[in-house]
């Protein structure tokens, strides 16, 4: 068995160029269950299953699982019912239930096994048995444009109910596999595979570096044979009881913060002392309380000039508390709307005077921000994320404009804060919070003197690519990186000085 640090060792040794292929299984070694669960699921909700489709799947399922068939007869009973079906409606069903499920199964140590491969310009390859509306949209986030899977034949933009390729299951994906290479010049030799399933032998054998990840125990017992270095990657957990209290102890620290803040400022007439109060200790309490660290790189340039607008990488409801920890102090949000009804959110919010706004209507939008301009004139910060939303993985979206313009018009710098796994202790579809260290590096601030509308999204497009370099090349793990690392409110400093952007 070779943990994760080795695998991703062994991948940034391995020879550069795109003739080293890196093909990954989707169900069970990318995410942590399966994709096609999760489409019959929604079918289910929907009341699209009949109980003459619902008998022949579960004989289907019967048949592979007693009888040892292959998945051929169950993949054929699923795609006969999509028959006459738009193209456009299982699209859209696709891409939600990626966002709102089929993300958050995503193991976080998957994606860095990609990228590792993609710095050594790999070809990266998604290969697997299910269909394409299922890998689709999450191989997009995922920056996998090369897709090995079962199609389905579609007529007039409809389905006609029939498979247009063979199933890419068992010898059926090493075919495909092999084809691949064939056609793109792939060396097969100096090639990684990476599946968990029994019948993923055939596709493993493909390739000269065979590594099972998260294997099931047929595959286990024959990686043992063969010598293949096996990983097994950590899920997100779910439905445990302890992150479940811990979690609830939280909210109900953010919400005793946000009481003594208002006391504190009544007694003081300040609101700015009540808001300051509640924003920095309340979200250091609730941290502590849910049991996540920070470990921050660059923490001198979350002072060094104020005021500011903090600009964010946005992946879950936790980065409001890292935030309120982080900025401590004189600061303010720009929200949507829907967050005024959030419990882990509105209490502080109220205090720091957050500015909601509604996404769907622009010309409101506008009218909003109108004041947060004066604000940073005043000495207040602001903290926005630009991407708008949280995102279903760690990949970056494209970064709207608003915080730059806002940032421009007041003469305050763009101060990026990048947070590398906020998703993975807080995924955007849970109410958990689960234990860990979150990683943050705080860059150098970005003046925006002489920036004007007409270069403004070049502006836009440099810092966002600061962030994309942080991201694949996180500066904590530089050897004299000065980081301060805060647990459950102690504070450890590493004394080496910081290099800031430039």
């Amino acid at each position: 068995m070779a943990g994760l640090k080795a695998r991703l060792a062994e991948i940034r040794a391995s020879p550069r160029g795109r003739r080293t292929g890196a093909f990954f299984d989707f169900d069970g070694t990318l995410i942590a269950g399966y994709s096609g669960n999760e489409f019959y699921r929604a079918r289910l909700r929907a009341r699209e299953v009949g109980p003459g489709e619902l008998a022949r799947t579960l004989l289907a399922v019967g048949d592979m699982r007693l009888r040892g068939a292959d998945v051929d007869g169950l993949m054929r009973t699923a795609v006969a019912v999509w028959k006459g079906r738009p193209v456009d409606d299982m699209e859209q069903l696709a891409e939600r239930l990626m966002v709102q499920r089929i993300a958050g199964m995503l193991y976080p140590e998957a994606l860095q096994i990609i990228d590792a491969h993609r710095q050594r310009g790999h070809t990266v390859v998604l290969a697997s048995s299910a269909t394409r509306f299922q890998v689709a949209p999450l191989a997009a986030e995922l920056l996998i444009d090369n897709i090995l899977c079962t199609e389905v034949e579609v007529m007039n933009g409809a389905f006609t109910g029939e498979l247009a390729s063979p199933v890419r299951w068992g010898s059926g994906k090493a075919d495909a596999v092999r084809d691949f290479a064939q056609q793109r010049g792939i060396d097969l030799a100096r090639s990684y595979g990476y599946g968990n399933g029994d019948e993923d032998e055939a596709f493993l054998e493909t390739v000269g570096k065979p590594r099972p990840l998260n294997p099931e125990p047929g595959l286990a017992r024959l990686a043992r044979d063969r010598d293949w270095p096996v990983t097994y990657l950590t899920p997100r957990s779910a439905g445990r009881v302890v992150p479940i209290v811990r979690t609830a102890a939280a909210l109900a620290g953010v919400g005793a913060a946000a009481a003594v803040g208002v006391g504190a400022g009544l007694l003081n007439r300040s609101r700015r002392v009540a808001a300051n109060l509640a924003a920095g200790v309340g979200s250091d309490i609730a941290l502590a309380l849910a049991g996540v660290d920070l470990d921050v790189v660059g923490e001198e340039h979350l002072w060094s000039h104020r005021p500011a607008v903090f600009v964010f990488n946005h992946q879950s409801s936790l980065d409001t508390l890292a935030l309120g920890s982080l900025l401590r102090r004189d600061f303010t949000g720009i929200a949507k709307k829907e967050a005024a009804r959030d419990p882990r959110f509105a209490p502080i919010g109220a205090l720091l005077d957050v500015v909601y706004i509604d996404r769907a209507n622009s010309a409101a939008a506008r009218d909003a921000l109108r004041p947060v301009v004066e604000r940073l004139r005043n000495g207040t910060s602001l903290a926005i994320a630009p991407e708008g939303t949280r995102t279903p993985t760690p990949r970056l979206r494209p970064f709207k404009k608003g915080a730059f313009h806002i940032a421009m018009q007041a003469g305050v710098p763009i101060v990026p804060v990048v947070l590398r796994n906020a998703g993975q202790l807080m995924w955007r579809g849970e109410a958990v919070i689960h234990p860990g260290t979150l990683q943050v590096a705080v860059l150098a601030p970005i003046a925006t003197e002489g920036w004007s509308v007409e270069d403004l999204n070049e502006h836009v497009a440099a810092v966002r690519a600061r962030f994309e370099a942080t991201l694949a090349r996180w500066p904590g793990e530089a050897p004299n990186a000065a980081r301060r690392r805060r647990s459950n409110g102690s504070v450890r400093r590493r004394p080496a000085p910081v290099r800031a952007a430039r």
